[in-house]
Parts: C-alpha cells; sequence; structure tokens
C-alpha cells in the first residue's frame, strides 16, 4: 500500500471504532461489535506500523536524493575551482590555445596547458555537460603506462582551431569541397600528428574533432549502456591494453623463528586487445552549416549508435574481432558457472545459490546483471504469498537483491522456461571487467545514398565511422554466471 492508502485505510478505521463506540454508548461492547473491535484494534497497530515505516522510508529516499544533488552541485563546483586555480597558476600570464607555434613541437606540459585552455572557448564546449568537460578534462591530465595524455593534447588543438574545424565540416558534408591554404594545412597538419602517435590509424578518413569524438566525451553517466556505468573503463593511445591481475595475496601461521612458507600468489597478465568498430549514418543534404550546431548534432548522432554498439557487445560479444562480452567469456569457464536447482525451473533458492557461490571478497562491491524479464520472473517470486522471496511489488521495478543494485541489459537472455541452454543472470564485482577504449575515431564521406529498389539517389549522404575499443573479464573468479544447462 502506497502512504496515501495506508492513511486512508486508519481514517476509515478509527471512523469505524467511533461508531461502534457510539452505538454501546455507556455499555460494554458483546458479541459482533466486541469481534470487530478487536479486529480493527489490531489492524489499527499494524497500519500505525507501516505508516511509521514508510514515512521514514520516504524521509530517507527523499534525504538521499538531496545528499546526490548536493554532492553532484559540489563535483561541479570544485572541478569548476579547480580549473580557476589551475588558470591562477600559469605565471600571472593566461594560456592561449594558439599563438601560431607548431602544436607538435610543443613540450607535454605546454601542450596539455593549451589543450585545457580550448575548453574555455565557449563554441568549442557549449554542447558538452559537465560530466563531459570533467571526462576531458581527467584524459588530459591523467597519464597511465597504455595511455598518453599528450597525445588527446595534440589532437585537441589541431583538430579544435578554426582553419581545422571549418575544413572538417567541408570534408564530411561536400563531395568536391574546396579548402583554403590555412585548412589544407591544419588538415595536414593533424594527419602527419596522427602518423607521429603509436598505434592511430593513419589511413583513410577524417580525424573526428576531440570535443565531438565519442571516444573522447561518451562517459559512463551519459551512456545507456550499463556496463560503461559499473565496469572499469580505461583509456589507450596504443592498440592493446595490458595489466598485471591476481586473486589476492597467500597469508599463513608460521612458528616463530621458522622460515616464512611460500605464499607467493599467482600473477597473470591479462591483455584486451582494441578491435575496430565501425558505423554508418545517414544524414540529409540539409545538414546545418553553422559549427557549433553541427558538431552538437554530429556529437549526437556518432555517440548513439556507438554506444548502442558497446550495449551489445558487452554482454554477448564472441571475442573474435570484437569485444569479449561478459556473458561469453564467463559461459567459457565452468568454474564460475551456477546451474539452477531444477532444470527449466527458476525460483529464489537459485538466486540464494548464485549468490552463495560468489566470493565474499566480491560481494561489497558486486553488482546483478540480467535482463528485463529475468527481473520481472524474480519480481513474482512472492506471489505464492511466500514472503523470504518477496522482492518487489507491480508499482515498482527490481532494485536490489541482497541489497546491491541491480542493472538491466537488453541484450541478456530473457527468460523462457527452457530445458535448453540458458544463461539467466551474472552477479559479480564488475571492476573485474575491463573496457578499453583507444581515443580517436575516424569519418569518411559517402557522397550519395541511393535507394535500393530504384536505384535513384535519395538526397542523403553517409558519413563511415571507426574507432577501436575492446573489453574482457580480467579476473572470471570475482563472477558468478546463473544457467540452465
Amino acid at each position: 500500500m502506497t502512504i496515501e492508502e495506508i492513511r486512508s485505510r486508519i481514517a476509515e478505521i478509527r471512523s469505524r471504532l467511533q461508531e461502534l463506540d457510539t452505538a454501546a454508548g455507556d455499555g460494554d461492547l458483546t458479541g459482533d461489535a466486541r469481534g470487530e473491535w478487536e479486529w480493527l484494534e489490531a489492524e489499527l497497530a499494524q497500519r500505525d506500523n507501516e505508516l511509521t515505516e514508510a514515512e521514514t522510508a520516504e524521509r530517507t529516499a527523499a534525504e538521499q536524493r538531496e545528499r546526490e544533488e548536493r554532492e553532484q552541485g559540489e563535483r561541479t563546483e570544485r572541478l569548476r575551482a579547480s580549473r580557476e586555480r589551475w588558470r591562477s597558476t600559469q605565471v600571472a600570464r593566461k594560456v592561449t590555445p594558439w599563438d601560431g607555434t607548431d602544436v607538435r613541437r610543443l613540450g607535454r606540459g605546454e601542450v596539455r596547458d593549451r589543450a585545457l585552455a580550448v575548453m574555455d572557448v565557449r563554441d568549442h564546449v557549449r554542447h558538452l555537460d559537465d560530466g563531459q568537460l570533467e571526462q576531458v578534462e581527467y584524459l588530459l591530465r591523467h597519464r597511465g603506462p597504455d595511455y598518453d595524455p599528450a597525445v588527446v593534447a595534440r589532437m585537441m588543438l589541431l583538430s579544435e582551431h578554426e582553419n581545422y574545424r571549418s575544413a572538417w565540416q567541408k570534408l564530411v558534408t561536400q563531395t568536391q569541397p574546396v579548402l583554403t591554404n590555412e585548412e589544407a594545412r591544419a588538415v595536414n597538419a593533424f594527419t602527419e600528428a596522427r602518423a607521429m602517435s603509436g598505434g592511430v590509424d593513419t589511413a583513410g578518413g577524417y580525424g573526428v574533432p576531440v570535443l565531438i569524438d565519442p571516444t573522447i566525451i561518451l562517459t559512463a553517466q551519459g551512456s545507456l549502456n550499463p556496463f560503461r556505468r559499473i565496469s572499469r573503463v580505461e583509456n589507450i593511445t596504443t592498440d592493446q591494453w595490458r595489466g598485471v591481475t591476481s586473486a589476492g595475496v597467500n597469508w599463513s601461521y608460521d612458528a616463530e623463528a621458522s622460515a616464512v612458507s611460500d605464499d607467493s600468489p599467482t600473477l597473470a597478465q591479462p591483455v584486451v586487445d582494441a578491435h575496430e568498430a565501425r558505423g554508418f549514418i545517414p544524414f540529409s543534404l540539409r545538414v546545418g552549416q553553422d559549427y557549433p550546431g553541427f558538431a552538437e548534432e554530429m556529437a549526437r548522432l556518432l555517440v548513439e549508435g556507438y554506444d548502442e554498439l558497446q550495449a551489445n557487445k558487452h554482454a554477448v560479444g564472441s571475442g573474435a574481432g570484437e569485444p569479449f562480452g561478459i556473458l561469453t567469456a564467463l559461459d567459457a569457464n565452468t568454474n564460475v558457472e551456477v546451474v539452477v536447482t531444477t532444470d527449466g525451473a527458476f525460483g529464489g533458492a537459485d538466486v540464494n545459490k548464485v549468490w552463495g557461490a560468489l566470493p565474499d571478497r566480491y560481494k561489497a562491491n558486486s553488482r546483478w546483471v540480467m535482463s528485463t524479464e529475468v527481473g520481472d520472473e524474480i519480481s513474482a517470486f512472492g506471489n505464492g504469498n511466500n514472503i523470504s522471496w518477496y522482492t518487489v511489488d507491480l508499482t515498482g521495478t527490481l532494485e536490489k537483491i541482497k541489497n546491491r543494485p541491480v542493472e538491466y541489459s537488453s541484450y541478456f537472455p530473457a527468460y523462457t522456461a527452457t530445458t535448453g541452454a540458458e544463461n539467466r543472470l551474472v552477479v559479480g564485482d564488475f571492476r573485474n571487467y575491463l573496457i578499453v577504449q583507444r581515443v580517436g575515431m575516424t569519418v569518411e564521406l559517402i557522397p550519395h545514398l541511393f535507394d535500393q529498389a530504384t536505384g535513384r539517389p535519395t538526397g542523403q549522404r553517409g558519413w563511415f565511422a571507426y574507432a577501436r575499443d575492446g573489453a574482457d573479464s580480467i579476473n572470471d573468479q570475482a563472477f558468478r554466471l546463473l544457467q540452465n544447462q
């Protein structure tokens, strides 16, 4: 019952109690009136408790929302303050992104400072939200073993220069573009800079300007892909991510003054390859000519399809020329598979079984991932008045199991009650599922699209876009896969 329904019922009970008391007058309650009074009194106590719990939960939820909004505001303010402090420390001078200096010859510190200064140019960033700005700043400031921020900084200075932006818009919208000398030099400079960067494709196409490039501005917060929100995401400027993982250090008790036993952990060196993802985007010949508006529309078009492709492959990708989906990776490891209790059935005992099989060290940061259909099936576990399996009523969506969040993927299998092989859900610590994103996207112009039936032009052109990314489980033991075999 909702809070309003509980309050309404309490009012009804009190009204009926008043009627019974008035009817009895100074005499005692007898017969049916006495039984009804006792029944109503017990229900009133129950409803009062329910109301107290519901109001407490409502206050807690409201406080949580306020806290999240406050934290988001504080985060945004910290970012702005950080940028102000950074600008204020630039030796009492304002950093100018472009002053005629050859960007390819700038040192790491200077190229980073100039790239950060680009973010102060309104026309370049007006289509970006706070999360995307924070993502770009993070990529410019943080270095990793497989990621060089100077590559992104140089790409940003070259691709966000007015000459490259105007040239790029002509190249991807016109079949026979006429470039000025300055625009031609800007395109050549960007192409040469890409050739100097290790692992960056140089053949064909035109590099997407950094501040509309989805490999750079696509953030977990803005993604419809649940795996980007919950998994470990690493940006690279090479062709592979190489790491070291371990199941943990083994400890032992040893006698005093004796040699310590050999408790060395087993180390693994996972490698995640970046595969080429491709997309085709048709667009009308009437595409806008105003660059800020064009950039915003381009960012939207490029992000939507790319994000959807990744959502698919992060669930069920084969790993052959594409990312390893989490289901594919776990299905190949019998040590992390948990079979349902009864073939072809699904119940609360199966949820307990897969949860119990997950090692304790991974439970604190675990999440459940399943299809909406499987979530609905779990929601219905309490329909037979089996309160121990009660999860949610039909007014809501299953949000937590075992007090851990539930995420939904439309690419996870639906529940079909089959007696054959069927994956049901995954639970685990998704910090051990690694998504690798190599920064940089390229597009090429397809001059005219033709109707397949008539062979006539449709008045559209197309963009052929390609980028590199990969994904894989780097520690299968952090997960458990519930399946029907």
